[in-house]
């Protein structure tokens, strides 16, 4: 989670190399919607995490307004304080993540991946290590822990925990 000025520039140097960009910003000419995307959902991260004065309210609302909307015209659903540095989202389409999951540091997600709850409740979610690959289509659901370094492969389903 980021807490302070120096952890939001170390999730975006950590991000950026994730996703093997050159710039640390995208360029205008050549839109790059995932890098967009994530830039912005550490802006909003940082912004909601440490500048709790009344001042940022409005600023702060405008960012999660422009968020929302770039995760919906990209297919996601990527709550905040989900994901730890380094994240690489392979291309768009849809991804529904739940709020209760935790993932560690370099993670790689592919398009329409579905990490959820236990059946019947809100709060249940997945936590998964660092270094984790999950492919197109997985499915990870439960009360459930993956370790770091596991590869995830397409179209799987995943309700077991994989502790090493």
């Amino acid at each position: 989670m980021i807490r302070s000025k120096d952890d939001y520039k170390y999730y975006l140097e950590a991000d950026r190399i994730a996703l093997s960009r050159k710039g640390k910003k995208p360029k205008h000419f050549d839109y790059d919607h995932i890098w967009t995307f994530e830039r912005l959902l550490r802006k909003v991260e940082y912004y909601q995490n440490c500048k709790k004065s009344i001042i940022w309210k409005p600023y702060i609302l405008f960012l999660k307004r422009k968020y929302y909307s770039l995760s919906t015209k990209l297919g996601f659903t990527i709550p905040l304080n989900v994901f730890g540095p380094g994240l690489s989202i392979a291309h768009r389409g849809t991804i529904v993540i739940n709020t209760a999951t935790r993932v560690g540091a370099n993670c790689r997600l592919h398009a329409c991946v579905n990490i959820g709850t236990k059946a019947g409740y809100e709060n249940i979610a997945p936590i998964i290590g660092n270094n984790v690959y999950i492919g197109p289509g997985a499915k990870i659901f439960g009360q459930i822990e993956i370790a770091n370094g596991i590869a995830i492969g397409a179209n799987a389903v995943v309700n077991k925990s994989f502790l090493v």
